[in-house]
């Protein structure tokens, strides 16, 4: 195997350890590290929940005396600043590191590309940009946060096999997709910070938005709800579990006090943003930067189809996914996509064909956002 083969095929394994973070770290990104030494792992390491301490100290620490003469990979260009934290430049160099093998650069203000300088400054050898569209994918939402203010949302959409999303108005909720999907639509929340949907979600389906896999019910991402006038009632399932379950409400600057004072007495935290200006409707891009200044990188969106077709159109869903039934809904009900928001996703300029593949008996679609 070649060096740069070699390289590639750390990294690859640097970045599936910093995956299992995401949803944990907020506000610091998921990083995964690996110290290497004649081709053999001698640390690894994660960010750890709560965002600290970082990959490169845990993957140093765990390797001890071997890691001086060793390779470093990390999915992110090491930090140099010193935060709660002292910076991991130092400690790579206090560690004896031979060389160090990143994937992106870290576009926080505070790196700017400093981290790469100091390490070459102290005599190591560095390499970067190993696989780093995927790591960029990876550290998107922390990305975003540093330099839009909001954090990456993941679009979530089933539909029917003649592209129906749900009843219609006072009809039984329509369930579209199986238990193979489920299962990674409940993995999807476990590892982002944030569950959103909006009102009529909440007033058609009374969700729960918990993750319910088997040894992840321990993860309990914010449950976010965009209700513009407080009509979420007492009654419905994410209030009545407010107490346990982190809760958010965000709604617009002349919902009644009354509706916020009953919410915040049933522990549901209540965040008031301007409005769009067409017709009452909250402003999107502003609710996203609320959470990113919450310190949220990563919010997966399981609202309908009036929701997910303005954060299409808008620019601010970052992944699509589409869960595609294969079963036909029988009568009308309420279509996935209108044409606008279907040629938008379509539109090549806007959105790329990730991949396609199978999830039980339904197709998983997964696009993703161009920048």
């Amino acid at each position: 195997m070649s060096p740069a083969d070699e390289d590639e095929r750390f990294m690859a394994a640097a970045l599936a350890i910093g995956r299992r973070g995401q949803g944990l770290c907020a506000p610091n990104p998921a990083v995964g590290a690996l110290v290497i030494k004649e081709g053999v792992i001698v640390g690894r390491g994660s960010t750890r929940p709560g965002g600290r301490p970082h990959a490169e100290t845990e993957a140093l620490s765990a390797a001890g005396v071997e890691a001086r003469g060793a390779t470093l990979y990390v999915s992110l260009e090491p930090c140099c600043h010193q935060g709660q934290t002292p910076p991991c430049t130092q400690a790579i160099i206090a560690a004896g590191v031979k060389r160090v093998v990143y994937a992106v650069q870290d576009l926080d203000p505070r790196a700017l590309g400093r981290p790469d300088a100091i390490l070459k400054s102290a005599g190591l050898e560095v390499r970067s940009g190993v696989l780093a569209e995927e790591a960029a994918r990876a550290h998107r939402g922390h990305f975003l946060r540093v330099t839009e203010g909001r954090p990456m949302l993941t679009l979530k959409l089933a539909m029917t096999a003649n592209f129906y999303a749900g009843a219609l108005p006072g009809e039984p909720r329509l369930k579209v997709t199986g238990a193979a999907a489920d299962d990674l639509v409940h993995l999807e929340r476990a590892q982002h910070d944030a569950v959103m949907v909006g009102i009529g979600t909440v007033m058609s389906d009374d969700p729960l938005l918990t993750v319910r896999l088997p040894g992840l019910e321990t993860r309990k991402p914010l449950r976010v709800v965009l209700d513009s006038h407080l009509r979420l009632p007492h009654f419905a399932r994410l209030a009545t579990t407010a107490a346990h379950h982190p809760t958010l409400v965000i709604t617009g600057p002349d919902a009644p006090a009354k509706r916020e004072e009953a919410l915040r007495e049933a522990k549901i935290d209540v965040l008031r943003i301007p409005y769009s200006g067409k017709n009452g409707r909250l402003s999107l891009a502003r609710a996203l930067k609320g959470l990113g200044q919450r310190g949220l990188t990563r919010v997966f969106c399981e609202g309908g189809p009036s929701l997910a077709a303005g954060l299409i159109n808008e620019g601010l869903a970052d992944e699509v996914m589409i869960f595609t039934s294969p079963e036909f809904l029988q009568h009308k009900g309420l279509l996935a996509f209108d044409p606008s928001t279907a040629a938008h996703l379509a539109d090549t300029r806007h959105y790329r064909l990730l991949r396609e593949r199978q999830i039980g008996a339904d197709r998983l679609t997964l696009y993703e956002r161009r920048v």
